[in-house]
């Protein structure tokens, strides 16, 4: 079997470029995609509480999965590695297009996968100290940043119903869908979610 995983952060991001990006691919390689699984789900949740936990629990000897990109699969090196160990146990393969990685039974892999996954987060942490850096000169400046006082709730819609939430998305529910069932917005269940992982 053939897998296409496609991930995005946001419902603001499409998945449609990485599903072309895969399409494409398969074209160039004469292969068909018999199974997709897309999601819209931060990356830093852990992997077994994602539709790609529900595929690695289920895939098999010489399956394969492709994503666009390593950090499809998730947003640190130590996810990224654990979830190729679990596909080299089961002998399954990973490939990833603009990484041209191809995950095979051997060292040279091995190392390619820690050595994209590493560079990966290093740019997200350069990315997140230039962030930083900017907050301070605007603070040093006088400008005032965050939340205005007094404008964050102390308790969270959502405290309490923690587990519901988390059962909801394994089931495979939209966010959408749970942000209803909670009577909140989504932005409200994202950042929830966000924190949650943070934490």
């Amino acid at each position: 079997m053939i897998y296409g995983y496609i991930r995005v952060s946001s419902d603001k991001q499409t998945v449609e470029n990485q599903r072309f990006e895969i399409e494409r691919f398969c074209r160039d390689q004469n292969l068909s995609i018999d199974g997709w699984i897309a999601e819209t789900i931060s990356g830093t949740l852990p992997y077994n509480k994602r539709a790609l936990g529900r595929l690695l629990r289920r895939v098999k000897k010489d399956d394969v999965i492709i994503c666009a990109e390593l950090s499809r699969l998730g947003r640190n090196v130590f996810m990224i590695m654990e979830i190729l160990h679990i596909c080299m146990n089961k002998m399954c393969r990973v490939w990833s297009i603009k990484d041209n990685y191809r995950l095979g039974d051997n060292i040279q892999s091995k190392v390619l996968a820690f050595a994209f996954a590493l560079s990966a987060e290093i740019e997200r942490t350069l990315i997140s100290q230039r962030t930083t850096e900017s907050l301070a000169r605007l603070k040093a400046e006088g400008k005032k940043i965050g939340r205005p006082a007094g404008s964050k709730n102390k308790k969270h819609p959502l405290t309490g119903k923690e587990g519901q939430v988390y059962e909801w998305l394994r089931q495979g529910i939209s966010k959408s869908e749970i942000a209803r069932r909670c009577h909140i917005s989504r932005n409200t269940l994202y950042r929830f979610l966000k924190e949650a992982s943070a934490m």
